[in-house]
């Protein structure tokens, strides 16, 4: 019988390793609909981004939720405000100490990786001032 301890790090481990896959079929997504991918797991204090990309001249800074259980119906509940902050806050980290992408656009994007499909919807929330 396993105790609680090794359920909950089982339990982590499957959602660790989910998140891998998912992150992995979203860079593929991206990179064959031309985006080309910069920066992986960028973290700062504020926060984590997964994946930081060029499309054209703008830089996109993607979220990805892998989600083997839910819909595409529910990804706007995955995305906090306080959730959206953090990317923000990190992507201005990023931006202080890549100078060389000051001046570009830049953009937020969900990148949704189910059973069935990845699902990428670009501009899926903004800075808010």
């Amino acid at each position: 019988m396993k105790t609680v301890a090794a359920k909950v790090a089982e339990n982590a481990s499957g959602t660790a390793k989910l998140g891998k896959q998912g992150e992995e079929r979203a860079v593929q997504a991206l990179e064959s609909a031309g985006l080309c991918i910069i920066a992986r797991n960028f973290r700062s204090k504020t926060g984590e981004i997964d994946i930081i990309a060029l499309d054209g001249e703008t830089l996109v800074f993607a979220e990805v939720k892998a989600w083997s259980v839910y819909g595409i119906e529910n990804l706007p509940y995955s995305i906090s405000a306080k959730k959206q902050q953090r990317i923000i806050e990190t992507a201005k980290y990023f931006l202080s100490i890549n100078r060389q992408y000051y001046g570009r656009a830049i953009r937020f994007d969900v990148v949704f990786v189910g059973n069935e499909a990845v699902t990428h919807l670009a501009s899926a929330f903004m800075e808010r001032v």
